[in-house]
């Protein structure tokens, strides 16, 4: 962990604030590559993961955007009502679940709202090693749309609701084999253009996302079930209102989380045995035959054997 200087804050964007985090002495700030994020810690035990969003080059600062969400869980609210310039937070040192793929031909970046921000960072990191990229970025509007500024210096287009619309399958077709896609954003912005994709025949080795939000879930329906430690032989019992990395987290047996909602990867854990009702927006298709996220993910019954 590490403690950093609110050096700058903007307002990027209606509802969307854009922060600059530096080292108090001036020192570099470990290094990251584009599509990486960093948890913040905001106090009365709120931790955050935002997307850095400025070129990975840099070494002297971390940049972020936060978007002052009505639904927020207490951490825009935080950020937005609560920081400062001049004030110090703590923050992890840079993870990336979303990196950029080195064999790509070429980059289609697709943004919507927020997302904007790990795709920022991917468009920073692209066009300074001269690979070919375009970026195509949705919002509700221009005064919406953060970092407008930044994007007039790259191949971005933009798309607002009271203008022209993002027309997915002129913008897909035709591209090489070895071109690779990246999406961020809302949920139904996310599946709107892995699906429209897909429907072209793009291979999911391809197909890259991070959300930013998990969908709803409704728990009227969830029961208890059984959680047992493939090492140990340990058996534990999950209520229905709790998580399973609650409650092995009680036990003494830590499996590290941080968006606690299916959306990070941060939890993946491998399945032994048993049924698994898969509740997050991270792993593929193929990646849930033996793995789950435990910090949202239940047993469809029976008993969950973990590779722990």
């Amino acid at each position: 962990m590490m403690e950093l200087l609110i050096k700058a804050m903007r307002l990027e964007a209606e509802d969307i604030v854009g922060l600059e985090l530096v080292r108090e002495d001036g020192a570099p700030l470990p290094a990251f590559t584009a599509g990486a994020h960093i948890d913040v810690h905001l106090g009365q035990g709120l931790v955050r993961q935002y997307s850095l969003c400025n070129d990975p080059h840099e070494q002297h600062r971390y940049c972020i955007g936060v978007l002052h969400d009505a639904a927020s869980r207490g951490g825009s609210r935080a950020v937005h009502q609560r920081l400062r310039v001049g004030q110090r937070v703590t923050v992890s040192e840079p993870r990336n679940l979303f990196a950029l793929d080195s064999g790509a031909g070429r980059s289609l970046l697709f943004a919507g709202g927020i997302g904007i921000t790990p795709i920022l960072a991917m468009a920073h990191s692209l066009a300074r090693e001269g690979r070919p990229f375009a970026v195509h970025y949705s919002a509700r509007s221009a005064q919406r749309a953060a970092f407008l500024d930044q994007l007039g210096e790259l191949p971005a287009r933009c798309y607002f609701d009271d203008g022209q619309r993002l027309d997915l399958a002129t913008v897909l077709a035709n591209e090489p084999a070895d071109t690779h896609l990246y999406v961020c954003g809302p949920a139904g912005y996310i599946d709107h253009v892995l699906e429209g994709a897909r429907a072209l025949g793009w291979d999911e080795s391809r197909l890259h996302r991070e959300y930013f939000g998990a969908a709803p879930l409704t728990h009227a329906e969830d029961a208890a079930f059984e959680v047992r430690i493939h090492a140990t032989g340990q058996v534990f019992e999950v209520p229905a209102d709790r998580s399973i990395t609650q409650v092995l987290d009680d036990a003494g047996i830590i499996i590290p989380v941080s968006c606690e909602q299916g959306i990070c990867g941060t939890c993946i854990t491998r399945v032994v045995d048993g049924e698994v009702d898969h509740r997050d927006q991270f792993l593929t298709a193929e990646e849930r035959r033996g793995q789950m996220t435990p910090c949202c993910s239940r047993a469809r019954g029976g008993c969950l054997v973990l590779d722990l």
